[in-house]
C-alpha cells in the first residue's frame, strides 16, 4: 500500500524548510496543495519538479476520490498546506481522517514535522506552554460572541489566529473580558515585517495603530 505524507512547510521563511521535507517532496508521486500557486513557489526554490494537485476546503468527492485512486495505484503521495504544518486549522485534517475510513491500518500515514505557527508564536512569548489551548479563527459572525466568552474563562495559556481585517475588533473583545491579562501578538513570523507586540489589548491596540496592521496574526493570552 502507498505511504501518505503530512509535510510541514515554511511559514515565511523558505529556509525553514528541513532537509527532509525537500527529499520527500522530490521523491513522492503528487503533492496535494492547498493553493498550487503558493507551493510551486516554494518548489521552484529548490528545484524540485514533483506535479502539483489542488486540495483544499472547497474541493469535492471527486477531487478526494482521485486522491483515493492514486493511493490505490500505489503512489505515494505528500499533503501540504500554504504555510505551516497541515491539518493544524486547516481542511488536510479532513482528508486524513477520510483516507483512514477508506483504507485504515493499511495507509501509512507519515508526518514530517516543521514549521506551525503556533509553537513559533509560543515560544516567543514568554508565557507558560505546559499546558495551553489552541481555538484557530474566531467566528466571524455566528458564534462570535460565544468564542470570546469561552477564551475569557481559561486560566491557562490560548493560542489563536486572526486576520489583517480584524485584529482590532479581536483585541476589542479581549478588552471587554479582560482587560488587564497581559497578552503577545505575534505579526509575520519569520518574515521580513516580523513584528512581537506585547502588553495589555489595549496596549497592543495602540501599538498596532501606529503602525501598519497588515499580515497575519497569532494572539497569545
Amino acid at each position: 500500500m502507498s505511504t501518505f505524507y503530512v509535510v510541514a512547510t515554511p511559514i515565511g521563511n523558505l529556509k525553514d524548510l528541513s532537509e527532509r521535507a525537500k527529499t520527500t517532496l522530490a521523491s513522492v508521486h503528487t503533492i496535494l496543495c492547498e493553493d498550487t500557486r503558493v507551493t510551486k513557489r516554494l518548489l521552484d526554490a529548490y528545484g524540485i519538479k514533483t506535479q502539483t494537485l489542488s486540495y483544499h476546503q472547497h474541493s469535492n468527492l471527486l477531487k478526494i476520490n482521485k486522491i483515493s485512486a492514486l493511493l490505490e495505484q500505489g503512489h505515494d503521495l505528500a499533503l501540504v498546506t500554504d504555510a505551516g504544518t497541515p491539518a493544524i486549522s486547516d481542511p488536510g485534517g479532513l482528508l486524513v481522517q477520510l483516507l483512514l475510513k477508506q483504507f485504515g491500518n493499511a495507509l501509512t500515514i507519515v508526518p514530517i514535522p516543521g514549521s506551525c505557527a503556533v509553537t513559533t508564536a509560543l515560544s516567543a512569548a514568554g508565557f507558560s506552554a505546559d499546558r495551553f489551548t489552541f481555538l484557530g479563527f474566531p467566528p466571524q459572525k455566528n458564534g462570535r460572541k460565544k468564542y470570546f466568552d469561552e477564551l475569557a474563562s481559561f486560566p491557562h495559556t490560548v493560542v489563536f489566529y486572526e486576520s489583517t481585517h480584524r485584529i482590532l475588533k479581536t483585541l476589542a473583545e479581549i478588552d471587554v473580558r479582560l482587560p488587564d491579562r497581559p497578552l503577545v501578538v505575534c505579526r509575520e513570523l519569520t518574515k521580513l515585517y516580523e513584528t512581537i507586540y506585547r502588553g495589555t489589548a489595549t496596549q497592543v491596540t495602540e501599538q498596532l495603530q501606529s503602525s501598519s496592521i497588515k499580515g497575519e496574526f497569532v494572539i497569545i493570552l
